[in-house]
């Protein structure tokens, strides 16, 4: 799996589903749209209804629920991570990443154009509230 770079301020949802979709960026922004999902549409980045309605059009599936973050051990082999988490308004906000466990080892890919690698393998700094797990459907 490969990450995706973000290409639009707010867009980090729809880089974290293109990189577990295999797809670019463009092509997820183009799919995120015709289902109305929009990167300046703050439930992007507040909400889970709109990554997981996009993941089930690249027919993958997420657990019905968030659960809290305890450990990097803890986490499944596939997951979308909330990190940066904050309230903005009284709303809940936070920047969405993908952390893969595969043959290549463990590591995060994270979207954020400003970032001289995205894929990190250093998760000291990154402090995930709660996670999806998330799966191809059968």
């Amino acid at each position: 799996m490969k990450p995706v770079v973000q290409l639009e301020r707010t867009g980090c949802g729809i880089a974290a589903v293109a990189a577990i979709a295999g797809v670019s960026y463009r092509q997820a922004q183009r799919t995120a749209h015709q289902l109305g999902i929009y990167a300046t549409d703050r439930r992007l980045w507040s909400e889970t209804t709109y990554v997981r309605r996009l993941l089930r059009k690249y027919c993958l599936r997420t657990a019905p629920t968030e659960q809290p973050f305890h450990s990097w051990s803890s986490l499944p082999n596939l997951a979308l991570l909330a990190i940066k988490w904050h309230r903005e308004q009284g709303r809940p906000c936070w920047h969405w990443v993908v952390f893969v466990r595969d043959s290549e080892g463990e590591r995060v890919l994270d979207s954020n154009k400003s970032l001289k690698s995205h894929m990190r393998r250093g998760f000291g700094r990154m402090k995930p509230k709660w996670y999806l797990a998330v799966a191809k459907k059968r």
